[in-house]
């Protein structure tokens, strides 16, 4: 068993769920904001830590040092493989990067202990592949959103009722595959009810509307964070995709398609910004279940490549869209608000993410949207034509937006809204990842195509010892 040189999972996992026990003692806004961010800095330099002393192995799979976890929970509760070695860095910037640009005044109403326990549980997500852990993790993460929207007094139905859906679904097919053994393929009950889990949890059509509900009730970082990790990725690829015949993988990519051209044409006439960002990143987020699902060795590097890159751009125009509203309230995309000449920077980084988010040349995302649409086009010729019927769509409401957003009129505000120092640091850090990515994207590239071979591998491993586990009972009860 190939182990970490240091337990960096432990500690990544560990550090912000000691920092929320004393971030909830402190009473004062601004001291639990400085916290916060010295916890989540931390947590993000143990997780390229795990990183990078993951990629000095040259392996696929790696335990933590010591890995006292695992005698306890097994071999596959706490472990970095080439899928969640990226994702792990990935999730802590997030993390790092929403506390740093909350401005004060948005610390009241900010919940920072909460949202380290978030952190606690997306990361403990992303290091583990035992299932019934995996599920566990998913079930939890649902809390912290809960809470918050209790605490605002908005109303928890639409939220409440589909994440506890999701979850019924996702422990009651899983349940049913262990309980029918090892065998291939599993009965279209257990399967389909694994499928429809991951469909509520991306927001794929038409159980989307309780991420409009959140986006809508919540504080706009709590639900950036609840979202942007696409913990419904994670699972289809730990639970569904190895053992999913591919009637199951086709069903979902379908279903994925039919959510991406739906939520595009939405993105482009909406005329509330939280609404606009929500249906521009549903549009995006299936899309990568559709790579995900398209089980070519380049389609799924797509698919994965895709994953790493709407991370970047969306939560970047995310934390965008959230620095405006901090300056300016709600905002509406039904007049024009000339804001260009106020924030000359967050206007700009507005357009490098969204550019970003479509896979324009030179960006993170081109590509993986390339290699998206390749290996879509490769196994069905008219999905990768919805495809980027798709992205042109979005890119046409990404630049609708900036222009009403920030050109069209002039705007007169009696204090600076230029970005503050925070914000500037979080814009130059995605900028230069969302660039450098772009310009240089063979290692990210290489990655997310050891990882796709490795997961086809897993799969057809596994598909292959179930039907040889169910002709043997077939043989054995022929014989009887």
């Amino acid at each position: 068993m190939v182990q970490l040189h240091l337990p960096w999972l432990e500690l990544t996992i560990i550090t912000p769920l000691i920092g929320a026990l004393i971030v909830c003692r402190v009473r004062d806004p601004e001291r639990a904001r400085r916290r916060t961010m010295l916890v989540t800095g931390l947590t993000l330099f143990l997780a390229v830590g795990a990183w990078e002393d993951f990629r000095t192995l040259h392996t696929f799979e790696a335990h933590d040092h010591w890995d006292i976890v695992s005698p306890w929970l097994g071999d596959d509760a706490v472990v970095v493989d080439e899928l969640s070695a990226p994702l792990l860095p990935l999730a802590a910037l997030l993390f790092f990067l929403t506390t740093l640009a909350t401005l004060r005044t948005k610390v009241r109403r900010f919940p920072f202990a909460w949202t380290l326990v978030s952190q606690t549980l997306v990361l403990a997500m992303l290091s583990c592949r035992a299932p019934w852990g995996v599920i566990g993790l998913l079930a939890a993460q649902t809390i912290p959103p809960l809470v918050e929207l209790r605490a605002r007094g908005r109303s928890t139905r639409v939220f409440l009722v589909h994440m506890l859906l999701f979850i019924g679904l996702l422990a009651g097919g899983w349940a049913m595959i262990e309980a029918e053994g090892p065998k291939s393929p599993h009965s279209i009950w257990a399967i389909g009810m694994l499928i429809a889990a991951v469909l509520v949890r991306s927001g794929c059509a038409p159980v989307h509307c309780w991420m409009t509900d959140l986006f809508e009730n919540a504080t706009l970082g709590t639900a950036l964070l609840f979202v942007t990790p696409m913990a419904g990725a994670y699972a289809a690829v730990r639970l569904v995709l190895p053992i999913a015949p591919d009637w199951a993988l086709q069903t979902i990519s379908l279903l994925s398609l039919f959510t991406a051209v739906y939520a595009a044409g939405m993105a482009l006439v909406q005329r509330e910004a939280r609404r606009f960002f929500v249906y521009l990143f549903l549009s995006h987020s299936s899309l990568v279940l559709i790579g995900l699902e398209v089980v070519t060795p380049i389609g799924l590097t797509g698919g994965l490549c895709v994953w790493i890159s709407v991370g970047l751009s969306l939560a970047g125009f995310g934390l965008t869209l959230r620095a405006l509203e901090a300056r300016t309230g709600r905002l509406s995309l039904a007049d024009y608000h000339g804001l260009y000449e106020h924030m000359p920077s967050l206007a700009t980084f507005f357009l490098l993410t969204g550019l970003a988010s479509i896979g324009f040349p030179g960006t993170v995302g081109f590509i993986g949207a390339e290699l998206l649409v390749e290996g879509a086009v490769e196994v069905y010729p008219y999905v990768g034509m919805l495809v980027v019927f798709a992205a042109a769509l979005n890119s046409i409401a990404v630049l609708h937006a900036y222009f009403r957003l920030f050109t069209g009129t002039e705007h007169t505000a009696s204090i600076p809204l230029n970005a503050r120092l925070p914000e500037r640091i979080a814009i130059l850090t995605l900028s230069a990842l969302i660039i450098g990515g772009g310009l240089y994207p063979q290692p990210g590239v290489v990655s997310r195509y050891h990882a796709a071979t490795e997961i086809m591998a897993r799969r057809s491993k596994h598909l292959s010892a179930g039907s040889a586990s169910a002709n043997q009972n077939k043989h054995t009860e022929d014989q009887d």
